[in-house]
């Protein structure tokens, strides 16, 4: 397989291409630092990566990718237990990180190896590295049980890259700005390696803020990539804040991602901007399924179009095929393509599981799909998709009702067993005024109107906050009544 990384040693070295607050490295920066440190990686299977938000990290994850060496990127925040458990799973000859990093104990026994990001070094001499070769381990959330190691292989990080290249007219002179975690899929692969590999650059903002954006923007960045909690964040302070949303009126592409962006958001930062917020769909296993396309119609609710290279299909519980994609039909996702994992680490069982018999990939994620090849995602199978009354409702469309409510600031529906519906729809809602919160007739109402009868809540909780992970997805398995 070609570089992943064509910009490291095309001649065009004097260009930005990482920025972390005050800190910067050109491609001519980059490649010395991390060529040095892939001499001293050379030869192990897989090097675990500190992930912080820092120029240590990108560099870590290049020299590694420049060695052909898996890195398994490691959250921070995570417990002591959980990486304990990535560590004994994944067996990292070294660990990469920052001078000065504090570790915890579970990964002091590992060697470690600090990254001088102003090192210089020629580029190893490794071993061809073909398209199936792992380039990351990534653990899954865990849910159901112990975080498991998607084993993604290069071939996946350089298709989806170039298909979103293709989707989002993404080219070198595009300058990303976000402040996403480098231990996930988004922020690592997308943003990091997405503008590494088009020669283009980024710039972390460390930690997300609306004034960063406003900055980074009015500094001539051209693309936001964020999750939906970023959004909410921006569609909040816009109203008192002209100056964010001049500068988000200049970007060419502002991209949410990682869990689904509530229509009343979209419209409000279109209202405020000018500007549409494209939503693209993709998983740890399979890095990019769908995009809304740069040159196509932006439709709030929806996660566009299978990416190119990507098949996707919807099936029934039995796993038939649905063939009459009309907007309305829930079925599971499936998907098909070069962009998919290889497997889980250590676990066959699992991946054989995840795999139908011709090798679709069984993403749990339910959805309804357009004549015009738009799909809609409704849930997750586990703890989205309510069977009520003889319906199958996916949560999500009720979720984006209750937030066109103006009593509702936050919203989550979950169901419930119910001895005669099968389960009945319960919402969890953060009142805007929290003296005065919308009565349950008001929201089963107000929600029937826009969608259908069946589709109302028929509980309602009132809370002080969702619970959220670090990408901002709401943990519903935390939503339980005191």
């Amino acid at each position: 397989m070609s570089s992943l990384f064509p910009a490291l040693t095309d001649g065009r070295t004097d260009r930005p291409a990482l920025r972390f607050g005050d800190r910067c490295l050109t491609y001519a920066e980059l490649a010395a630092a991390a060529d040095a440190l892939a001499h001293r990686l050379a030869g192990q299977a897989r090097v675990a990566v500190w992930a912080t938000p820092a120029l240590e990290t990108a560099v870590a994850v290049v020299a590694a990718l420049r060695a052909g060496v898996a890195a398994v990127p490691l959250n921070p925040k995570s417990g002591e237990k959980e990486l304990g458990h990535i560590l004994a799973d994944s067996a990292p000859a070294l660990l990469l990180a920052a001078p000065g990093d504090e570790l915890p104990s579970a990964v002091r026994d590992l060697p470690r190896v600090d990254v001088d990001v102003r090192a210089t070094g020629s580029a190893p001499e490794a071993p061809e590295a073909s398209d199936d070769d792992p380039a990351l381990v990534v653990y899954t959330s865990g849910t159901t049980g112990p975080p498991k190691g998607a084993v993604i292989p290069r071939r996946a990080v350089a298709t989806t890259l170039d298909a979103l290249a293709d989707a989002w007219q993404w080219t070198g002179d595009d300058v990303l700005v976000h402040g996403l975690p480098l231990f996930h899929v988004h922020g690592l692969v997308l943003g990091i390696l997405g503008p590494l590999r088009r020669g283009g650059s980024v710039r972390h903002l460390g930690r997300f803020s609306t004034e960063g954006v406003t900055r980074e923007l009015d500094a001539g960045a051209t693309m936001l990539f964020g999750v939906p909690t970023m959004y909410h964040r921006i569609a909040e302070t816009l109203p008192g804040d002209p100056a964010l949303a001049k500068a988000l009126s200049r970007a060419r592409l502002l991209v949410s991602g990682s869990a689904a962006l509530p229509v009343h958001d979209h419209e409000r930062i279109t209202s405020a901007t000018g500007q549409r917020v494209i939503e693209r769909y993709g998983m740890t296993e399979t890095l990019m399924n769908t995009s809304v396309r740069a040159d196509g119609e932006p439709r709030p609710g929806t996660v566009g179009v299978p990416l190119p290279g990507v098949e996707l299909r919807l099936v029934e519980e039995d796993g038939t095929p649905i063939t009459a994609y009309d907007g309305e039909t829930v079925g599971e996702i499936q998907v098909r393509g070069p962009n998919l994992f290889t497997g889980y680490l250590n676990r066959p069982d699992a991946t054989a599981t995840a795999f139908t018999a011709d090798g679709w990939f069984r993403t749990g994620d339910m959805a309804v799909r357009d004549l015009d090849g738009y799909v809609r995602i409704v849930g997750r199978k586990a703890t989205d998709l309510i069977k009520s009354g003889g319906y199958k409702i996916g949560a999500g469309e009720i979720e984006n009702a209750l937030l066109e409510h103006p009593g509702v600031r936050e919203a989550a529906v979950t169901g419930e067993p119910d001895p005669d519906l099968g389960e009945r729809i319960v919402a969890w809602i953060v009142p805007a005024d929290p003296a005065s919160p919308p009565t349950v007739k008001e929201l089963a109402d107000h929600v029937a109107s826009r969608l259908a009868p069946h589709k109302r809540p028929r509980v309602v909780h009132h809370l002080a906050a969702l619970p959220r992970n670090d990408m901002g997805k709401i943990m519903k398995r935390a939503l339980t009544r005191d």
